[in-house]
């Protein structure tokens, strides 16, 4: 069983669904690449996003429950989502946001130049530049996330001994720790325990590692298991299967696979355009429609 080697995607609660695709695809210049429903909640949006080539290991989602409390974050949760911009972007950035009011803040929190901001829902944010240049300052997709953990030695173990990740260079106040597929997405870990979180607009709900196969997913499902993590069936979103677990720190964990990928019911060049549902809820398409807020996309 080979190691963990990249994020699959991470998944967020926000608030109002327009104000949302306005900051991540006109803003930060995602793409919209599957606008779909909660599975387990069909009457709540959830919209992904991607870098514009729909690269694995690029994805974020979210869950926009418009006029919900605001959450609280702490351990437990997902502390701020980092995206890898190229090489050399950092200047364009800081310009860019300031064009549309998004406030930045010049830190070292990813072990170098790190532009820290907040999305529109006050979702922490940061970009990161990389080692590879590009003819454009697109985002090129996830280059790490902040882990908020109950208990960071905890934390640590799981990742290291049982998810394969890599030890990096730590610093006084955080752990440091890399996947080992070519993204080398960059994990920190505060080595002191936040208050507990409240899920709310604002928060992370979830991190997903990425598997190739369903092979190998039922794989670390048995792992997990054996090894005394309460992992769940495997639940089928679709676009690909996941099983959940919550680590000893108190994160939600997600394994999900590459397979069968985004554009099992949309071409490439439409995805996003339309509201797709899982076939278990085409019977009652209207019903679900009329009670999610108009979407303009």
């Amino acid at each position: 069983m080979n190691p963990i080697d990249k994020i699959h995607h991470i998944s967020a609660i926000v608030g109002d669904p327009q104000e949302n695709l306005h900051f991540y695809r006109n803003v930060l210049g995602l793409r919209l690449v599957k606008q779909t429903v909660n599975f387990d909640d069909e009457h709540t949006y959830h919209l992904y996003y991607s870098n514009q080539s729909v690269d694995n290991g690029t994805i974020i989602t979210f869950f926009p429950w418009n006029n919900a409390h605001k959450g609280r974050v702490g351990s437990g949760q997902v502390g701020t989502i980092a995206f890898r911009i190229p090489k050399g972007t950092a200047a364009y950035w800081k310009e860019h946001l300031a064009k549309h009011q998004v406030s930045v803040k010049e830190s070292e929190l990813f072990n170098q130049l790190t532009l820290e901001l907040q999305d529109s829902h006050d979702l922490s944010l940061a970009l990161v530049e990389g080692e590879e240049s590009a003819d454009s300052p697109d985002i090129l997709g996830f280059h790490g996330a902040v882990l908020l953990s109950a208990d960071p030695d905890a934390t640590s173990q799981t990742l290291v001994q049982d998810l394969g990740l890599e030890t990096g260079k730590s610093t006084e106040e955080n752990y440091t720790f890399y996947t080992h597929g070519v993204q080398r997405h960059q994990i920190i870990l505060p080595k002191i325990a936040m208050k507990f979180g409240r899920w709310g607009v604002g928060t992370v709900h979830h991190i997903a590692w990425s598997v190739p196969t369903y092979e190998s997913q039922a794989q670390w499902q048995d792992y997990l298991y054996t090894h005394q993590y309460g992992v769940t069936e495997i639940k089928d979103r679709n676009y690909f299967k996941a099983i959940y677990f919550q680590e000893h720190g108190s994160i939600i964990f997600e394994i999900a696979t590459e397979v069968p990928g985004f554009t099992i019911d949309e071409s490439f060049e439409n995805l996003g355009k339309q509201l797709m549902l899982p076939p278990q809820f085409e019977a009652r398409r209207d019903q679900i429609i009329a009670h999610l807020p108009k979407l303009d996309v």
